[in-house]
């Protein structure tokens, strides 16, 4: 088994990832429009390559692109 385990960060390192603030990545995990994000005991983390593969979602070819043109392109 040469299975990777993952990196985990903490919300500020994922807002400093993310380039966003962490009151902006907060509000992102309660309305659900975040990365997923884990919950050990109490403390939230992030798994590296969730962060990554949600900034992916975010590209976009023009600012009247709603995600969808990329999207389809990927079919």
């Amino acid at each position: 088994m040469n299975k990777k385990s993952p990196t985990y960060v903490g919300t500020r390192e994922a807002a400093e990832f993310l380039q966003l603030s962490q009151k902006t990545l907060h509000r992102y995990r309660i309305s659900g429009e975040g990365p997923v994000f884990h919950k050990f005991g109490r403390r939230v983390r992030y798994a590296q390559s969730d962060l990554e593969d949600w900034a992916a979602t975010r590209r976009r070819t023009s600012t009247c692109d709603d995600g969808s043109v990329l999207a389809g392109a990927a079919r």
